[in-house]
């Protein structure tokens, strides 16, 4: 995709199949065996078998090479493989490189997936603690000498800048965590599950990082999930509604860095994002008002206040309160904060259940889902519809629909909610809140 035209991909490949383990602390098995078991599931949910696939994508960071994990599961000759780099950023890029192979005749079926321990094994949050000389690691050699050296110092820059330049207080990122802990409250399959938060316990948690709290960062997790691509023409044929990838784009701006990139002009906003946005819009010919539904990346919560500004959805310095007023449903599985960390594979798989109609906090109507990957770094994105779309440039859709009162200090969000009713979290959840989540 040129990030000046509209390309040719959009609609010539859909999501057929999504599978997962559990969601754990502690998962007791290999990353590998995680890695399996989520393709066999989503091979399960679509339909197909092991012998169908002929290709597979993964993240430059997981340890489960292509051809380790096809032998594990019974599959035999792949004609495409490949890697996506930039942590979380390599997460709807790799549905778009499944979606490229297939679409030109590369590759028939193609298995995304992602496995890790990430809580009882390497902890991303811990930081940095040794890098092999690289110029790759290079940038970061102007900010860990200075004390920041874990992703939440990383974010906490760009985050102080953002309130700074709008006269915005801390109190606003809690709108984010109040309302993903809300949809993983009703979700059974979420970390989080019977757990929501007011706007009072977010204020009342912990620094990490001045500005952002404990409950502003994603919690960690073991698990896998996989996803399966195919072309539209085969996805008629199988069981479940396909999800069509109505665009997918990737997107780095300039000066980019890898979480550090603060020697642009500006540090309140995503440019990385922004170029996504461009290409998304124009490629699946629509924009922010044709959303139903927004699965944004929320590592931390800040960067999905700047997610929202830079894909249109409101003004400069204006998240905080479109998403305290739920004008459009955000993230309805609960998110990283609430479901869990999985590098936003789970998003993915969160969008192509709203299309279905399947999401267990299912959006009435919902047929047009804007899903994102990591934030502060390369990064990508996705469009999803159904078979044959709904109309664009106009359209509504349930987003319209979809709005509750604002949230005020000491309110849990499930108050009013879509989605229904959850007693708050108890004071004995929230003591034991800084042992199930940690700095990223």
């Amino acid at each position: 995709m040129s990030a000046r035209t509209r390309d040719a991909l959009g609609g010539r490949a859909a999501i057929v199949g999504i599978g997962a383990t559990e969601f754990s602390k502690d998962s007791g098995r290999s990353e590998l065996r995680l890695a399996v078991e989520a393709v066999r599931a989503a091979l399960d949910d679509a339909g197909l078998t092991p012998g169908d696939v002929d290709g597979m994508v993964t993240f430059t960071m997981d340890t489960n090479p292509e051809i380790t994990v096809a032998q594990a599961c019974g599959i035999g000759e792949l004609s495409f493989f490949s890697r996506v780099h930039y942590g979380g950023g390599a997460a709807c890029a790799t549905v778009q490189q499944a979606a490229l192979a297939v679409a030109t005749g590369v590759a028939e079926v193609v298995v995304c997936y992602r496995a890790f321990n990430e809580r009882s094994g390497r902890r991303f949050g811990s930081g940095v603690t040794h890098r092999e000389p690289s110029a790759e690691g290079a940038a970061l050699g102007w900010a860990l000498p200075f004390g920041l050296l874990t992703p939440a110092s990383w974010v906490a820059m760009a985050a102080q800048r953002y309130l700074h330049r709008y006269g915005l207080t801390p109190e606003v990122f809690g709108r984010v965590a109040v309302v993903d802990r809300k949809y993983a409250a009703t979700n059974p399959a979420a970390y989080f599950h019977g757990r929501p938060i007011t706007l009072a316990e977010h204020a009342a948690s912990r620094w990490i990082v001045e500005p952002l709290r404990l409950l502003d960062c994603c919690q960690e997790t073991d698990g896998a999930q996989a996803i399966v691509v195919t072309s539209v023409e085969r996805a008629r044929d199988l069981p479940r509604p396909p999800a069509v990838i109505a665009a997918a784009a990737q997107g780095a701006g300039r000066a980019q860095e890898q979480m550090t990139s603060f020697y642009r002009d500006d540090l309140s906003g995503l440019p990385e994002m922004g170029v996504v946005a461009r290409q998304l819009w124009r490629t699946a010919g629509c924009g922010p008002g044709d959303m139903d539904v927004a699965i944004l990346y929320d590592h931390f919560t800040p960067f999905v206040l700047m997610q929202l500004e830079e894909f249109g959805f409101c003004g400069r310095g204006e998240a905080a309160d479109f998403v305290g007023e739920e004008r459009l449903p955000i993230n309805t599985h609960g998110g990283q904060l609430g479901e869990a960390y999985l590098h936003g594979m789970n998003g993915i798989a969160e969008g192509v259940r709203q299309v279905r109609g399947t999401a267990v906090n299912q959006i009435p109507g919902a047929e047009r889902v804007l899903v994102t990957a990591g934030t502060g770094v390369p990064t990508s994105g996705l469009v999803l519809t159904g078979l044959g779309g709904p109309p664009t440039a106009g359209h509504l859709g349930a987003a319209s629909a979809v709005r509750a009162v604002p949230l005020t200090p000491g309110a849990s969000a499930s108050a009013a909610a879509p989605v229904g009713l959850v007693a708050p979290a108890t004071p004995a959840d929230l003591a034991a809140a800084p042992a199930d989540l940690a700095t990223r």
